[in-house]
């Protein structure tokens, strides 16, 4: 890839529209663009035009206009790149798109790869690795939640957060590896106590980063929920009523569900994939017995399990208290359906500390309450926070080595080892930290980000 090289793409998703737009971005970007474009005021020359301004006009092969189009001027720094960028606004047929694009290369810019032109962005100091990953992933929300947390670290929020606690680090590190130079003479220039607290509270910091991921890994893809029980419980019913559509077949007959169902919606900004699934109970069918497997397969990667129990049945807490025992570490909220044939004397508010949400399925009633227990179990609150949450694997493996470079850290300081091993162990998580910003990285990293950019971002 040659940073001098100015690369174009289309940026707008393929297909035909109403308009689309093609980026062009590099030291020749003007040049290229003013080659190919002539001003509805024919006295105006494009090179001469100031940044940031939209000029009218055409674009042309020689004496054959192809389109009539928009073009944007931005030049270095202050462009997405950095660099000299233009952007052409064209009528959206595919075929115009092609062949401005073919043009733009014939006369001297080439196809940018995959993310490229982000990474320009970051090369060039305009953002860090953190906010270039966060451009992906804002691009691929699909809730309202997702969308908030990816623009928070758009916007230097995680990287801010990283700089601060690298800083403190290095200032640190600095006196540490005075004391070595001046080893002979036994000084200590850091002192050790106001280290040790700052230690502590890079651990806290670090372990509250590590523990958001959680929470922000369903943010990011989607909160899995298993919906399971009895056969003829209602739980398609309750899929189709949380859907607002009618999804899954509803019958009397036990056993129509035989193979799981998905959908999504959004409750409060938050993305929510429930599976519909067969319902459990023995049987000798094999189709159906196929289909009860491939519910428990999806109770195991589900991060919640609406366990739905029948109003007329009597053994709500075994049914709970099994379900809860074969999967200990999941969410599992127990729904009573068909509420409405069960008197109020007879309902059993909590079990096991767990409140048992009570509703009628046909009748859409209490499905608000039911949405309101699902977002307080994912801790729906956490995602307004101003708090940073940790959506990205790489972030998260970062960290974890971070925070174990830390712990050896904090005991290297209670057991007082020498400063040159103590120096080694912070300029570990430094590396790591560094790592997660772009300050420490490599051409094999880079590569694996940006390789699953659109192209045209």
């Amino acid at each position: 890839m040659d940073k001098l090289d100015t690369i174009c793409a289309i940026a707008t998703p393929p297909g035909s529209g109403a308009i689309a737009v093609i980026r062009l971005s590099g030291n020749h970007a003007i040049n290229i663009a003013n080659s190919v474009f002539q001003s509805a005021n024919k006295s105006k020359k494009l090179i001469k035009q100031k940044a940031n301004t939209i000029h009218f006009g055409t674009i042309a092969d020689g004496n054959q206009i192809i389109d009539e189009v928009l073009l944007s001027i931005f030049k270095a720094p202050h462009s997405y790149t950095g660099e000299d960028s233009i952007e052409i606004s064209c009528h959206g047929s595919s075929h115009i798109q092609s062949r401005i694009l073919e043009l733009l290369i014939k006369k001297g810019a080439r196809l940018a790869q995959p993310g490229e032109f982000t990474l320009r962005s970051f090369q060039n100091g305009k953002i860090d690795l953190s906010q270039a990953e966060a451009v992906a992933d804002l691009i691929a929300s699909s809730s309202e939640s997702s969308r908030k947390v990816a623009m928070n670290q758009m916007r230097g929020g995680f990287r801010d957060e990283i700089q601060d606690l690298r800083a403190q680090l290095l200032n640190f590190i600095s006196l540490i590896e005075l004391e070595l130079d001046f080893s002979e003479e036994d000084v200590e220039f850091a002192d050790r106590e106001q280290l040790k607290s700052l230690v502590q509270k890079i651990k806290l910091h670090l372990s509250a980063l590590i523990n958001s991921f959680r929470l922000g890994n369903v943010i990011k893809n989607g909160v899995p929920v298993a919906i399971i029980g009895e056969p003829n419980v209602g739980k398609s019913t309750l899929l189709n009523v949380l859907l607002n559509e009618d999804k899954a077949i509803v019958s009397d007959i036990p056993g129509t569900t035989r193979d799981a169902i998905e959908d999504t919606i959004s409750i409060e900004g938050i993305l929510f994939r429930f599976i519909d699934t067969a319902g459990l109970r023995e049987t000798s069918n094999i189709v159906e017995g196929l289909g009860i497997e491939r519910s428990k397969q999806k109770m195991n990667s589900a991060e919640v399990i609406l366990q739905i129990l029948d109003a007329k049945g009597s053994n709500f807490q075994v049914l709970f208290r099994k379900l809860k025992a074969e999967f200990p570490e999941k969410i599992i909220l127990p729904v009573v359906n068909k509420s409405d044939m069960l008197g109020r004397v007879n309902m059993i508010r909590v079990i096991d500390g767990v409140p048992v949400i009570y509703i009628s399925a046909k009748h859409k009633h209490n499905i608000k309450e039911l949405e309101n227990s699902l977002l307080k179990a994912i801790n729906h609150t956490a995602v307004s926070d101003s708090g940073t949450i940790i959506t990205n694997v790489r972030h998260y493996e970062a960290l974890g080595k971070a925070h174990q470079a830390i712990e050896r850290v904090a005991d290297g300081l209670e057991n007082q080892i020498p400063s040159d091993f103590l120096a080694m162990d912070i300029r570990e998580v430094l590396h790591y930290l560094g790592e997660i910003s772009g300050e420490v990285t490599n051409d094999e990293i880079l590569g694996n980000i940006f390789k699953n950019f659109c192209i045209g971002k």
